[in-house]
């Protein structure tokens, strides 16, 4: 059987240790924190998600800029919805959708950047 791999130091850091477990998060956030970023894993939802980061849509326009069934896109945007990613409001029959807030541009705007950054 492997070793597993061990620290090298001759004993914890104590002050180290102790202030994560005084500061770690709360079990029932980093469960939120996870399914927030689970929601962000999907490739269609980030596809939503930046084609409303461009401006407000309706599911029509979703749908067809994105070449998913309006079935699909409904669903997607239901999952955003669920997750707070996504707002939306009606004007007469129609639905227009559009990121929730800022919070959401800053970490749709961060992972683009990180990812396309040299």
């Amino acid at each position: 059987m492997k070793n597993i791999e061990t620290c090298g130091a001759h004993g914890l850091h104590k002050e180290t240790v102790e202030n994560v477990k005084k500061s770690i998060l709360k079990d029932e956030t980093i469960n939120d924190l996870a399914m927030f970023f689970k929601v962000f894993g999907d490739p269609t939802r980030i596809k939503i998600m930046y084609a409303l980061y461009l401006g407000e849509m309706c599911v029509c326009d979703i749908a067809t800029s994105l070449h998913l069934s309006q079935s699909a896109a409904s669903h997607q945007l239901r999952t955003l919805k669920t997750a707070r990613l996504v707002k939306y409001r009606r004007e007469g029959k129609a639905i227009y959708y559009s990121l929730d807030d800022d919070h959401v541009i800053k970490v749709l705007e961060q992972g683009i950047s990180h990812i396309t950054h040299i």
